[in-house]
């Protein structure tokens, strides 16, 4: 696998739209790749951005669920939105020139959308896209790259039903490609003034690449419900607020 990210010119709200943005930076795509959009880049190009509403608000606005400030430690609101732990629902102030900017409004129909372009702009038969962000994880100090939406492969790669090395049945494994792969270009992205919101992600012999978008099957066994969570015990304890994304 070999990553490459991609430098652009600073990007706002002011900037065009994203395909002028790809026009200039990506240059050329090979057969079986990947293209990783940072969720930023993507919301700012689609003009998802709030200069007026205090942040709470918008947190309450775009969460699906979150907990109070003061349930925190250290007075963030945690939140689920789509299907992801984040911080402040994703709402986020750095690199936007004072603006708040949200997550992607329709994340799964802007990577579906990008990877058609880019088909046909490279005459591609199967590439991917990732459309990224970074979040926390429990247990863990740091952030960490994740997919909020991918088109163009098959997300999770399931083990189950064959067996391991010695023989034994294998019940629950699923490797999660689309956040395996975010998390790896996120890291070579950075997080910071890299000014390099794109990443192509080539030689990928382990991914299944499909010439279609993600069916809805597809995208539902991605996303597990909180009483169904492994980490049930943990998410079910705390009484979540109803948000409003």
């Amino acid at each position: 696998m070999n990553i490459k990210a991609i430098r652009t010119p600073r990007i706002t709200e002011e900037s065009g739209p994203l395909t002028g943005i790809l026009d200039r930076a990506v240059k050329n795509i090979p057969e079986k790749s990947i293209l990783v959009v940072t969720s930023k880049i993507v919301a700012l190009c689609e003009g998802h951005i709030d200069r007026r509403t205090d942040k709470d608000t918008l947190i309450q606005r775009e969460a699906e669920w979150y907990l109070p400030r003061q349930r925190s430690k250290y007075h963030t609101m945690l939140t689920i939105k789509y299907s992801h732990l984040f911080p402040a629902a994703g709402v986020d102030h750095s690199n936007a020139a004072g603006a708040h900017v949200m997550l992607p409004k329709h994340p799964k129909k802007s990577a579906n959308a990008i990877r058609t372009y880019l088909q046909k702009r490279f005459r591609r038969q199967q590439i991917g896209v990732i459309i990224s962000d970074s979040t926390t994880r429990p247990l863990r100090w740091g952030t960490t790259g994740v997919a909020i939406a991918h088109s163009g492969f098959l997300a999770l790669k399931d083990y189950r039903g064959t067996k391991d090395l010695f023989g034994h049945p294998m019940y629950l494994s699923q490797a999660n490609h689309s956040d395996a792969l975010a998390a790896a270009a996120v890291a070579v992205m950075g997080e910071g003034t890299e000014q390099t919101p794109l990443a192509l992600i080539t030689k990928l012999p382990f991914v299944q690449f499909q010439k279609r978008n993600p069916s809805p099957k597809e995208i539902r066994n991605l996303h597990i419900n909180k009483r169904d969570d492994l980490y049930g015990p943990l998410l079910n304890a705390v009484r979540w607020r109803k948000g409003k994304g």
